[in-house]
């Protein structure tokens, strides 16, 4: 059963209730009658101004504001997080953070703090525990996973040079396994038409592709309504494409960086058992 069936089922009851046909609600909520039919079959769940929109609509009392406050991802993020289980494919860009879909445990740990330092413990473990379980539709539910990555997510260090080291070892095994296809743009490669923000794109068996394009806290969907729009992020991607190393010259980039960051951390191991017995022995006299 689909993840959104819940929520699919109670807005087609809901609507039937009021008396409404799928083109009746999508005219009062000023959408195309499609994407009614996408939320009532599960394919895909409505945004948060949309949730409220459902409410005052259907006067259903705040009933899909509150499905929507119960999903543990951003509310600029659910869309997109909810199709990708349903994809068939999914080729994706990063400009300067590993993507959540290949993160580590400690990598996923590091991106929260950074955003926000004043986590509950409890919020923060929810927020990497979602996070790892997006990310077992690489163990074989996804056919099919593309990602090209700029040079400076490799050499930008979240949480020091073990995790970075752990991180990079653990993209090398997943392109090893083949289940995934990694490249690199290498930092000298100048420009190109993907480079300004993190791209996803996304294909279906039964439904028109879809694109995602995140910023700082926000995220934008596109879709059937937006054809044209598609299309440019794939032509985006397709630049990034061109930009980047060979799948093969990519993996020995990997390889390299994982172990310079081994190397930095053996490195630092000594130093940091120094500075911790001068802070013991200033404890002590």
């Amino acid at each position: 059963m689909s993840q959104r069936a819940p929520y699919a089922e109670e807005l087609r009851a809901r609507r039937e209730a009021a008396g409404l046909t799928q083109k009746q609600l999508a005219e009062k909520m000023l959408v195309h009658p499609s994407l009614v039919a996408h939320w009532e079959a599960g394919r895909r769940k409505p945004s948060y101004d949309d949730a409220k929109r459902l409410d005052r609509v259907l006067n259903t009392g705040g009933t899909f504001e509150r499905f929507l406050r119960k999903n543990p991802f951003a509310h600029h993020f659910d869309r997109a997080a909810q199709a990708e289980q349903a994809a068939i494919r999914i080729e994706e860009y990063a400009p300067v953070y590993v993507p959540g879909l290949l993160q580590t445990e400690a990598y996923a740990r590091g991106v929260f703090i950074a955003a926000r330092m004043h986590w509950a413990e409890e919020d923060l473990d929810e927020r990497v525990v979602n996070r790892l379980k997006r990310a077992e539709i690489l163990t074989g539910k996804l056919p099919e996973a593309g990602f090209i990555l700029s040079e400076a997510v490799l050499r930008l260090p979240v949480g020091g040079p073990e995790v970075m080291a752990e991180q990079i070892a653990h993209i090398i095994a997943l392109v090893r396994a083949r289940r995934i296809r990694v490249q690199v743009v290498p930092l000298t490669q100048g420009v190109h038409a993907a480079m300004g923000s993190m791209l996803k794109l996304m294909k279906f068996a039964d439904a028109p592709d879809m694109a995602y394009v995140e910023g700082l806290h926000s995220g934008n969907v596109m879709d059937a309504d937006a054809p044209d729009d598609v299309q440019r992020c794939r032509d985006a991607y397709d630049s990034a494409r061109a930009a980047a190393l060979h799948p093969e010259a990519s993996l020995h980039l990997l390889e390299t960086v994982m172990e310079e960051y081994r190397s930095y951390a053996r490195n630092l191991q000594p130093q940091q058992h120094r500075v911790m017995a001068q802070v013991e022995l200033q404890r002590r006299g």
